[in-house]
């Protein structure tokens, strides 16, 4: 049922947003010269694939986690972007072709070698990754990663279509912050 309301949403989510793509999409043009960040994380069953989002940053930023990368990284677009959530609209492709879900842990990177074993130990990897999810409402990031694996276990556990559709809901109204980046 869950995997139904990721591709209807994503689908409509694409179709109607496409002007605010189009126009954030220029916009980045002139951030950054490259607007769209591709990045390799941990999928379901420890499969790769490649996340796209909205570039936040400056192109020469290392290929980190956000709570590692420095706040001086971030362009004044890409600061609206993250305050926004806009940058994540982009993944709304990865919940259409079924490598993520709008509902579920948020996908590491495969150098985050503590929080893949959290992960591994709790079953996180049985599930898509998500955009948000338990975590994210209750700004648990990757810089605790023990805390955030045991969070997202107990998010699977009892995710159910309500909790779906809350935690969507709570992440529309600005609820979390996303991943901290150090200052």
């Amino acid at each position: 049922m869950i995997r139904f309301f990721d591709f209807v949403f994503s689908l409509a989510g694409l179709v109607v947003g496409l002007p605010v793509l189009v126009i954030l999409y220029v916009i980045g043009l002139f951030d950054t010269g490259s607007p769209l960040f591709f990045q390799e994380r941990v999928g379901r069953n420890k499969k790769p694939f490649t996340l796209v989002k909205f570039r936040t940053m400056k192109v020469d930023t290392a290929s980190v986690a956000s709570h590692l990368a420095s706040a001086s990284s971030i362009t004044k677009f890409g600061a609206f972007l993250r305050r926004t959530k806009l940058d994540e609209l982009p993944q709304l492709w990865n919940v259409l072709k079924g490598e993520m879900s709008l509902v579920g842990p948020r996908p590491g990177l495969f150098n985050q070698e503590e929080l893949s074993a959290a992960r591994e130990k709790h079953g996180v990897f049985l599930v898509r990754p998500g955009i948000t999810g338990l975590a994210q409402v209750n700004e648990i990031d990757m810089s605790t990663p023990v805390l955030l694996a045991e969070t997202d276990a107990k998010m699977i556990a009892s995710l159910c279509v309500k909790d779906y559709f809350k935690y969507i809901f709570m992440t529309v109204l600005g609820k979390g912050s996303g991943d901290r980046v150090k200052g």
